[in-house]
């Protein structure tokens, strides 16, 4: 009887226990483990209820059905499991988060990534036409963060044609749209155009994404995307030598 109300006990205290451990490595609520057991080290947590983040509670995620959850997973980890655990460690990521309807102030948004706590949030709702691409263009804002003094905007901006002018911030914009041109002219994505650190993102992601024989034809073809490319490349270079797009 007494072993029997141990085990209840236990049982009992085990969720909360392991609930409590989550929110002190990452400082996000009502978490659980899905998976922490991969080759690169990644630890994978999900939403078991919805959160509230931020000083002034802006940033909400809810929580995803089991089935949306595993069906997804399989995605995520296909395309994070491209990453070493030495790049990872390099560029500060360890804790990837899932959840679904990921939102700042109103706003929906792929993913918020925190490299001081090593954190990425992704929302597995996410528009399913760039979700896998989504996934990098959210890591590249990890390393930008972490190399910010890398990614010089003054030597990026110098690339673009003199006339153009990125907005002050992603949510200062209207240019939003995901869809890789089939026209480039010195930009992947409408998004490309909102902010600098949005294009290096956008240009990270069809990096990783896209095939090395498409990149090779689109660097031919233009010549600003050419020296976007090829920046970007050497500056993940500085990051880890033995790092392949």
């Amino acid at each position: 009887m007494k072993l029997f109300k141990a085990i209840l006990l236990l049982f009992i205290f085990i969720s909360p226990l392991k609930a409590n451990t989550i929110y002190n490595l990452i400082k996000i609520p009502n978490l659980e483990i899905y998976e922490i057991k991969t080759k690169n080290k990644l630890k994978y947590f999900f939403a078991a209820s919805s959160f509230r983040l931020g000083v002034k509670k802006n940033i909400v995620c809810l929580n995803p059905s089991k089935e949306d959850l595993d069906l997804k997973y399989k995605t995520i980890y296909k395309n994070l499991d491209k990453y070493s655990y030495s790049y990872l460690k390099k560029i500060n990521l360890k804790y990837i988060v899932l959840c679904e309807n990921l939102s700042i102030s109103g706003i929906n948004t792929a993913g918020i990534p925190d490299n001081v706590m090593k954190t990425l949030i992704l929302d597995i709702n996410f528009n399913e036409n760039f979700f896998e691409r989504v996934i990098h263009h959210e890591v590249f804002h990890i390393i930008n963060d972490q190399y910010n003094e890398l990614f010089e905007k003054t030597e990026w901006i110098k690339f673009n044609n003199s006339k153009f002018k990125y907005a002050e911030c992603s949510t200062c914009t209207e240019k939003l749209g995901l869809e890789t041109y089939k026209n480039t002219k010195g930009f992947f994505s409408e998004y490309s155009k909102s902010t600098a650190s949005e294009d290096m993102a956008e240009v990270y992601s069809h990096m990783i994404f896209l095939s090395q024989k498409d990149i090779n034809k689109i660097k031919k073809k233009d010549p600003v995307l050419n020296k976007k490319i090829s920046y970007i490349e050497n500056k993940i270079k500085e990051i880890d030598n033995s790092f392949t797009f």
